[in-house]
């Protein structure tokens, strides 16, 4: 089995590609929705997180307002760390186990996670290829601004607050520039695709 690990900034077009690479055939686990499944109420990481921040997280649902959540780690490095410390373990043993599965259930599989603190957590040296997301950094803060409704301030704040994409991209067994728009950004995906199947067979 390939291991694939894919990665890139806020708002550069991770969920395209990813879409792509899974519609070809890949295997794909979404580290944004094994990031939300970690903090649901009942599991270890929701306590942790509400006895770090406070009840004032909280939704009227009882889970953790991602919003409210995200203006305090994105505002203070200090508590984005200790978020990240909180979760990531979690995280990891959630993307293993998912990973064993894969392998059991196909050893051909081309498995990719998806994760946009891969590199800086370490955790891209688990994989056997890298792909690095990105975009022109004007193109990646309309995006940002569009899509979460933030002013031009708040989507730099955010931007800033993750490894610049130029540091990312020295890592990159592979690169795919979105910023033409998605059919280039398809092109570019599915060429991706013939290159992962070649090591994937050998």
């Amino acid at each position: 089995m390939l291991k694939v690990g894919l990665t890139g900034g806020i708002a550069t077009g991770k969920s395209y590609v990813v879409s792509v690479l899974r519609e070809l055939g890949c295997e794909v686990l979404d580290a944004d929705l094994t990031a939300r499944e970690v903090v649901e109420p009942g599991q270890p990481a929701f306590n942790e997180i509400v006895s770090h921040f406070g009840h004032e997280i909280l939704g009227q649902d009882g889970k953790i307002d991602r919003a409210k959540l995200g203006a305090i780690v994105f505002a203070d490095a200090g508590h984005r760390e200790k978020l990240n410390a909180i979760i990531h373990p979690h995280i990891f043993e959630l993307q293993a186990r998912w990973l064993a599965e894969v392998a059991g259930r196909d050893p051909q599989a081309i498995a990719i996670i998806d994760a946009a603190l891969m590199i800086e957590t370490g955790s891209y040296r688990r994989f056997d290829k890298l792909i690095v997301v990105y975009c022109d950094p004007e193109i990646q803060l309309e995006r940002l601004m569009l899509r979460n409704h933030l002013s031009r301030d708040e989507a730099l704040a955010r931007i800033s607050a993750q490894m610049p994409s130029a540091e990312k991209l020295k890592y990159a067994d592979f690169t795919i520039n979105t910023s033409l728009g998605l059919e280039d950004t398809r092109q570019q995906a599915e060429a991706l695709y013939t290159q992962l199947y070649a090591f994937s067979s050998v």
